[in-house]
């Protein structure tokens, strides 16, 4: 396999003046919204939720249309750069020429934001990973003259696990493309036990993620894809608070041993977002991955997100200025392809 891709931003960032200092401060996870997206999408929206339809009104639209308003929420935050992803809204139930018009419109408006302000925004594009060959075109035709720096997935395509072998095209794609894959889950898959109290988010989010982790690991394909730039929101969900079990499971149980090492040495490799809200838990996983796995991430514009990403990181305990620094900017700058280290 031919070595992994890699370029400076302003290579490959149409409007980024290579000049300018690189950002001090990088928010890896951060959404925009397409209009023409939620049109194409609109038979298939899901039951409304009565809060978010009120927020979608008043909050999340003005967070959404207008670029002054996420440019000051930056600013207020202490966010150089925001690394955009759409709302998770992937579609992968729809059909060829459906998904493919879904995926141009995701990817056009996503575009076209950060190409209004490319020093402060980059963008991550959508695939239609229910059809894996398509999904690897449309990460190469996204990076090159879209400028964009990967793409945002689910935690499942419809039926098929991440580690399904359908996939591996697109997988393999990504790690020659150097493309940093954003994994965010789109609800809970538990259906009706997760339905009150907004569990599907509050709970269903990160035990999302913890599964589909689950399936990279012991499935290989962290094994097979060992330059792969993965990033987990919400901190990676639970596995990085339970890995030890997961270790255990692999050196007694045969069904989990067909990766050559234990599952934590595979965890040490995937990114996260340090969305986990108090201090203690960003430093729980520091101590289990190390500070160059962690990037900032505050999921604008959403309630569920974090506001007030560098006051939890200044108030994490034992860490060194130097490592301070790499979460707040320059492991995403490496993930983006815009540093080495």
């Amino acid at each position: 396999m031919p070595p992994a891709v890699t370029a400076t931003l302003a290579d490959d960032t149409p409007g980024y003046d290579g000049n300018v200092p690189p950002p001090a401060t990088v928010d890896v996870h951060a959404h925009a919204l397409s209009p023409r997206l939620v049109e194409l999408t609109a038979s298939h929206r899901e039951t409304a939720n009565p809060h978010n339809e009120h927020l979608m009104r008043t909050r999340y639209k003005a967070a959404f249309d207008s670029l002054d308003a996420r440019l000051e929420t930056m600013d207020r935050q202490g966010i150089d750069m925001q690394v955009v992803s759409h709302m998770p809204n992937f579609a992968y139930w729809a059909e060829r020429d459906l998904a493919e018009q879904i995926v141009e419109a995701a990817n056009t408006h996503i575009a076209d934001l950060c190409a209004r302000q490319p020093q402060r925004l980059v963008g991550l594009c959508l695939v239609a990973l229910q059809f894996p060959d398509l999904a690897a075109r449309q990460l190469e035709a996204a990076m090159a003259p879209m400028g964009m720096k990967g793409a945002e997935i689910a935690t499942r395509v419809n039926d098929m696990e991440l580690d399904d072998e359908r996939l591996e095209p697109f997988w393999s794609a990504a790690e020659q493309l150097g493309a940093l894959i954003f994994m965010h889950p789109a609800g809970s898959t538990l259906g009706q036990r997760l339905a009150r109290y907004y569990l599907s988010n509050v709970i269903g989010n990160p035990l999302d993620t913890t599964i589909a982790l689950s399936h990279l690991i012991f499935g290989g394909v962290l094994e097979r894809h060992p330059r792969l730039k993965l990033c987990a929101a919400h901190g990676g969900g639970y596995l990085p608070s339970y890995i030890p079990r997961s270790d255990h499971g692999y050196e007694v149980r045969p069904e989990a041993q067909l990766i050559p090492r234990p599952p934590s040495y595979y965890l040490r490799r995937v990114f996260v977002d340090t969305l986990v809200f108090k201090p203690e838990n960003v430093a729980h996983i520091v101590r289990e991955l190390g500070a160059s796995q962690l990037v900032l991430g505050t999921d604008y514009p959403f309630d569920m997100g974090e506001d007030r990403p560098l006051e939890v990181l200044a108030a994490v305990g034992g860490l060194s200025a130097d490592d301070r620094e790499r979460i707040k900017s320059r492991n995403a700058l490496r993930l983006l392809g815009m540093a080495d280290d």
